[in-house]
């Protein structure tokens, strides 16, 4: 029985690791790795990510600057039009055999429409931890009417599960906050 919360509890928890990493691509004006390294290049005759350990080193050098240090210097130049094609607003300049990348400030406007697209990613986390709420509510429901648990034991996984569920609710509404607060502060 309790091995239903506990999978409910696995899932959630894979859940709220979605929405962090998904929070983590919205652009706040500052200089964050995780900005460019999903971005996918032509290298070695296939496509590949930017990420870290697969190509390259992406570093802050500041607030305001990315640094990517490719670990084959060959393909410099197709990680330049990588970042130019994924169309996020970076200016990607070779210097040497590093690529700086400045992160615009961003206006009034753009901060907006980021915190609209935050809390879109956010209410697809929250739909996605209510339906696992549902799945696993809907289980126990099961097994009440399959008499393999008591009215008291459903009630009280019943209750367990809508706690886990609150508190899941209340980290994403936590990581919400905290995001918009990195947007709004110039």
């Amino acid at each position: 029985m309790d091995q239903l919360i506990a999978d409910a509890r696995s899932k959630m928890n894979k859940i709220l690791e979605v929405v962090r990493n998904d929070l983590s691509t919205v652009r706040t004006g500052r200089a964050a790795p995780s900005l460019v390294e999903n971005i996918v290049i032509n290298a070695y005759g296939a496509t590949q990510r930017l990420k870290v350990m697969e190509l390259t080193t992406i570093t802050t050098s500041d607030p305001q600057t990315l640094a990517v240090t490719p670990f084959d210097h060959s393909i410099i130049g197709e990680i330049q039009k990588g970042i130019l094609e994924a169309n996020l607003g970076l200016n990607p300049v070779i210097d040497g055999q590093i690529i700086r990348i400045s992160i615009p400030r961003l206006s009034e406007e753009r901060r907006q429409e980021l915190i609209h697209l935050m809390k879109q990613k956010l209410e697809n986390g929250r739909i996605m931890v209510r339906q696992v709420r549902h799945e696993a509510m809907a289980d126990i429901k099961k097994q009440q009417n399959n008499k393999s648990i008591s009215e008291d034991e459903a009630g009280r996984m019943e209750k367990e599960v809508q706690k886990l569920t609150d508190e899941l609710m209340e980290d994403i509404e936590g990581m919400g906050k905290k995001k918009e607060e990195e947007l709004l502060q110039i």
